[in-house]
């Protein structure tokens, strides 16, 4: 059995799209911009986006200079308002997520009061990183530029002296 407690696959590329947008929040980015920069497919990346409009972590504007931006300021928005935004309430248990009467055994179970502690732990950890936080912290491959990955790199691995490398290839020898 593979005990362990994940994010959803939603939330956590949330929080590199938001990372992302972090990193630049002086200016908008399109959707297509932010899929290319956090490395996932398109429709997942606006699917993510919608919703982090909706909750209202995000402004979106459209037209020729449109995209989307962070709707309060990097230092205001934690990777749990992220998570909510995507997942719904941070809950580890079904006693501590749903209202009472959902489990069956919590009349009588001698862990809740526990779980409502290692939940209460888990959500104040994620409220106390904020996305300025993340930002900051970015690694070299994520960092690069989107025009740095359409001009060749000289000395790359055996190619020749400014011969173009696709992206994927580039990105793997900037970070050996």
């Amino acid at each position: 059995m593979n005990g362990v407690i994940r994010l959803s696959k939603v939330a956590d590329y949330g929080i590199v799209m938001m990372t992302h947008l972090a990193r630049h929040p002086d200016r908008q980015h399109t959707a297509p911009e932010i899929a290319a920069q956090s490395h996932l497919p398109l429709p997942m990346a606006s699917k993510i986006l919608k919703g982090l409009v909706r909750a209202g972590l995000l402004v979106s504007h459209r037209g020729v200079k449109g995209g989307y931006g962070l709707a309060r300021p990097a230092l205001a928005i934690s990777v749990a308002d992220v998570i909510v935004a995507l997942e719904g309430p941070i809950a580890l248990t079904a006693c501590i997520e749903h209202a009472p009467g959902e489990c069956d055994i919590e009349a009588l179970c001698p862990a809740r009061a526990n779980w409502q502690r290692i939940n209460a732990a888990i959500r104040h950890a994620l409220e106390g990183i904020t996305m300025n936080e993340m930002a900051q912290t970015v690694p070299a491959a994520f960092a690069a530029p989107l025009a740095a990955l359409d001009r060749p790199m000289a000395g790359a691995r055996g190619e020749a002296q400014g011969e173009p490398m696709p992206a994927a290839r580039r990105l793997m020898a900037q970070a050996k």
